[in-house]
């Protein structure tokens, strides 16, 4: 397989990580589209959410639990008065330029707090 996402997963090409657990990888998005852009990737490929199981529901919940913490750690939670965006791209159309499903966490468009 000639998955970008997969190779950053094994460690084949660099990227700036800056979470990881047993089920995913995070790490900075290297053309991003907000000041905070973190793509969050789980290790097991999926190609998009089209893709999707049933049997992967849990992992695709513990998806948005990961995001949480990581908004939380990097200091853009609601509940430190700030904010964040989450979002998928689907399909090529969709805006998806990667086929490996990941979640774009996104923020600190308001630098002032």
């Amino acid at each position: 397989m000639d998955c970008l996402f997969c190779k950053i997963i094994k460690r084949e090409v660099p990227a700036d990580v800056v979470y990881e657990d047993q089920n995913f990888v995070a790490f900075n998005d290297i053309n991003p589209k907000a000041p905070l852009h973190i793509l969050i990737v789980p290790k097991k490929h999926i190609s998009s959410i089209d893709s999707l199981e049933d049997q992967e529901k849990e992992l695709i919940g513990e998806l948005f639990l990961t995001a949480k913490k990581i908004a939380k750690e990097q200091g853009v939670s609601s509940k430190d008065g700030r904010g964040y965006k989450l979002m998928f791209n689907v399909g090529k159309e969709g805006g998806q330029i990667i086929d490996h499903l990941h979640l774009h966490l996104l923020g600190k468009w308001n630098n002032d707090k």
